[in-house]
């Protein structure tokens, strides 16, 4: 069996210009969605599926996020001093150990993920774009899933996949099952994928949902990937060439129960703010009683 990856590695240096005006001096990974930052829960994902160590690329503007993760001792004291609770503070980031690296002229995600080689070494390891919540009534479940079905199919890659309207295909990495007759499983090799196809030309209807894992060897495909559209080196390219030279993918649908929030739009956002609002424990109620008085 596959050796499990003991190290992840969140993308969070794109500029975020689709949610403008709010992430021109914050990280749209810092957008609060209910009483987390988005990245909060992207971390936890991470923990609850037993990884503790984290790389996070940033930019120049994205300070907050270490800022975020930092022990704040002072805050702490400050809070216990006056009675307040400090649950919320003193458990962001408890038992991870960050680490950060930079990529000042963003040149698409491949270049991020590049990155991350001298961090994570000859292992394999999980990826977990950090502008994207995975929810699922398991903590950390669906990552789990995923980090399973690489050790066990001895994969070079897995990828998690939410199905998608057949008509928005065009605006994802669409997967090509090897066995594209009859019903998709849950689990799947992986043939191809093909990045944002035309409504006829798409193979399925199954989109790339944020979520990794990769052998080392990506890295060598990274460096041969060519740049594309506005000269940028895209994963999806990379996985290609892995795939076209031998590699092995497989793939996992997002299950009942789970869901995926992608924070790249207003219309996702606004979406995700409203659905984790419900789910507060504290004030999910009186907020839904709030809301239908308004639709």
């Amino acid at each position: 069996m596959e050796i499990s990856p003991k190290k992840a590695v969140i993308p969070a240096a794109g500029i975020g210009t689709r949610l403008l005006p709010a992430t021109k001096s914050q990280p749209k990974e810092m957008l609060p969605v209910g009483r987390k930052p988005v990245i909060q829960y992207v971390v936890e994902e991470i923990r609850a599926a037993g990884i503790t160590e984290i790389l996070i690329i940033t930019n120049q503007q994205k300070r907050a996020i270490e800022d975020h993760f930092d022990y704040d001792p002072h805050l702490l004291s400050f809070l216990s001093q006056n009675g307040k609770p400090t649950d919320g503070v003193e458990t962001v980031g408890q038992d991870v150990e960050f680490f950060y690296v930079r990529q000042s002229d963003p040149k698409g995600l491949a270049d991020a993920v590049g990155k991350a080689q001298s961090f994570v070494g000859n292992e394999p390891f999980v990826v977990c774009l950090g502008d994207s919540i995975i929810q699922s009534t398991s903590p950390g479940g669906t990552l789990k899933k995923l980090i399973g079905t690489y050790q066990q199919e001895q994969a070079d890659v897995a990828i998690l996949f939410e199905e998608v309207d057949p008509q928005s295909v065009v605006k994802y990495g669409i997967a090509k099952p090897a066995k594209p007759k009859g019903k998709i499983d849950t689990i799947f090799e992986i043939a191809d994928l093909i990045e944002k196809p035309t409504v006829a030309e798409a193979p399925s209807n199954l989109a790339i949902a944020a979520r990794y894992v990769f052998s080392p060897e990506i890295f060598e495909f990274i460096k041969k990937t060519e740049p594309g559209r506005n000269n940028e080196i895209q994963i999806t390219d990379s996985i290609r060439l892995m795939l076209a030279q031998g590699g092995h993918g497989f793939g996992i649908r997002l299950g009942s129960g789970e869901k995926r929030y992608d924070i790249g739009n207003y219309k996702s956002y606004f979406e995700a703010f409203f659905r984790f609002s419900l789910a507060d424990p504290e004030f999910g109620q009186d907020f839904g009683r709030y809301a239908k008085t308004h639709l």
